[in-house]
């Protein structure tokens, strides 16, 4: 198999979906290229765009649509302004045009340019297909499939494209070569995880992208617990972080995340108020997602509030002199996890269920806990297994297609079994187990074959259809 680097797992990028918003985002980018590379760029004269499956059936509700035109703008999902997402596609409807990678003006009409198309290509649930015609009349056709944390492959590819095909020092596909390394060298899993990425880049260089991707995570946290009103769509679901926060910090005054962070450490409070710190961060985090802001895929964006929840509650509630060194660690372990199940199953919605993206950051967000407790290799991969044996068939079924109900709850509901999955693990003797982490992998990915298709990211089963927008 090819190697996964934590960068690859744990992605900043946009909201609301990885698979249906970063993906089709990233697929256009390499559509670009690929014009490019065929040397037609400057001869095209209007493209045309199709989503397949599931891309289609929830693509309005995860704004594939607008994620496709951000991508073929040539906007970064890592450094555009946000804000500026709403008038950027206010424009392209009103004047019918478009910039394509930000350097040729042609025709484009959303309405009829995009097409969704309900029908289910046989490689991957998530197709998406670009089409262009030159001033000589002829057309040019390339398909992408989305395959779940912001990850794209094109059906002849052997592997992915954004995956790295040099070997590591230590490669590993499964737990149990995991745990070979980790007691052949003596050394825990973050230690293992670093020495693989020093093959692909400089120590400095993964300090800086691993603090990168923290801050993210704080800023998205910072900025749910501090944002009022009403996400977006026809749910009109009311924000909830805001009023967690506002309860409980008790009047303190602060104005930057780090010195929000430094005031929840010193407040002194009840065992049961812990946990609604948890599940005030795991909230936010989602709801920014929800809201078309930036956040880190971890593994992917419909289950980006599990991680920064938990390592949030260890660096407030566990350790709080903690700092840069246990964050790298925290975050390094988690990416490994992670790697471990797309290999073995995978981390597409579509593919799997919601087992395939809360399920997965659970199982990450608990061994990454287990070892900032001082647990052991084995027990890391107790802590996954646990948090992923609780998630087993867990369905995806967005109301409206949308990545708010239930998502956003089951974000809180995973970073809590993530914490209960660690101290579980701590108490536990490796000698001791009867279910090892690959066979719960593998039993998850027979559970995902099974599932029906309509529980996965269609909005055609479960509360998508249970619960009516008359409900509403």
């Amino acid at each position: 198999m090819q190697q996964i680097s934590v960068f690859d797992m744990l992605k900043i990028g946009v909201g609301p979906s990885s698979s249906h918003t970063l993906g089709p985002w990233r697929a256009a980018e390499r559509w670009i290229a690929y014009l490019k590379d065929q040397q037609i760029f400057e001869e095209v004269t209007s493209i045309y765009i199709e989503l397949f499956g599931s891309l289609s059936l929830t693509g309005k509700g995860h704004s594939t649509d607008i994620a496709t035109i951000l991508g073929l703008l040539g906007q970064n999902p890592e450094t555009m302004d946000v804000s500026s997402i709403s008038e950027r596609i206010k424009k392209i409807y009103a004047t019918q045009s478009l910039l394509l990678n930000g350097e040729k003006n042609i025709k484009f009409t959303p309405e009829k340019d995009i097409i969704f198309n309900d029908n289910f290509l046989p490689f991957h649930p998530n197709g998406i297909q670009f089409s262009a015609t030159t001033t000589s009349g002829e057309a040019f056709s390339q398909t992408y499939y989305s395959i779940g944390g912001g990850f794209i492959i094109q059906e002849m590819e052997e592997g992915e494209n954004d995956m790295h095909s040099n070997i590591f020092p230590y490669p590993i596909n499964t737990a149990k070569e995991l745990e070979t390394h980790c007691e052949k060298l003596d050394l825990n899993i973050s230690k293992i995880v670093l020495l693989n990425e020093q093959s692909l880049r400089k120590q400095e260089e993964i300090e800086l992208g691993l603090q990168k991707i923290w801050r993210t995570m704080l800023e998205s946290m910072y900025s749910g617990a501090h944002s009022d009103g009403y996400l977006p769509g026809k749910l009109h679901v009311k924000r909830r972080a805001y009023n967690i926060n506002k309860t409980l910090i008790k009047g303190q005054t602060y104005h930057c995340p780090e010195e929000w962070m430094e005031v929840i450490r010193k407040l002194q409070m009840p065992f049961h108020e812990v946990f609604r710190w948890v599940s005030c961060f795991g909230l936010a985090v989602n709801e920014v997602n929800a809201s078309l802001g930036r956040i880190v895929t971890a593994p992917t964006n419909g289950s980006a509030g599990v991680i920064p929840a938990v390592l949030m509650y260890y660096l407030c509630f566990v350790n709080k002199f903690a700092g840069t060194k246990e964050i790298n660690c925290f975050l390094l372990t988690a990416g490994e996890i992670g790697s471990i199940f797309k290999k073995g199953a995978t981390i597409s919605a579509a593919m799997g269920g919601c087992q395939a993206e809360i399920g997965v950051s659970s199982a990450m967000a608990a061994a990454a806990l287990t070892e900032a407790l001082g647990g052991s290799p084995q027990q890391c991969l107790i802590a996954a297994e646990i948090a992923m044996e609780h998630h087993l068939g867990l369905t995806c079924d967005p109301i409206d297609g949308l990545v708010q109900v239930p998502c956003i709850e089951r974000n809180a509901m995973g970073a809590i079994k993530a914490i209960n999955a660690a101290e579980m693990a701590l108490d536990r003797d490796p000698k001791d187990i009867l279910v090892p982490l690959d066979k719960v992998i593998q039993t998850m990915w027979e559970t995902a074959q099974d599932m029906n298709t309509k529980y996965k990211e269609t909005s055609k089963g479960g509360l998508a259809v249970a619960v009516s927008m008359v409900d509403c």
